[in-house]
């Protein structure tokens, strides 16, 4: 009976754990040449509703977004918000985390 319990009591904890995890985006933007390039789509990134970071590879022109739980982002959204910035979102794909 104590397996049982603590079996439950860990599946349970795992399975939390599972959903408070957010989702990742990733996104090929044109034109990010350099750090300043970088920052300019993070102000507008970072700034959104959820969004929990926002990291860059350079080389590829990939920008990595990173939500909250719960925290759904748009292709749409997310194409404005990198125009915005002056560049051009090329694809996106998403993961969970």
């Amino acid at each position: 009976m104590k397996k049982m319990i603590a079996v439950t009591l860990i599946a349970l904890l795992w399975s939390a754990t599972l959903l408070a995890a957010g989702t990742q985006y990733n996104l090929r933007v044109d034109g990010l040449a350099c750090p300043f390039c970088a920052y300019g789509v993070e102000k507008e990134l970072i700034n959104s509703e959820g969004v929990e970071s926002v990291s860059f590879d350079l080389e590829k022109g990939l920008v990595i977004v990173k939500t909250r739980a719960g925290v759904s982002l748009t292709e749409e959204h997310l194409k404005q918000l990198v125009n915005d910035a002056g560049f051009t979102l090329r694809s996106m794909t998403e993961e969970a985390l």
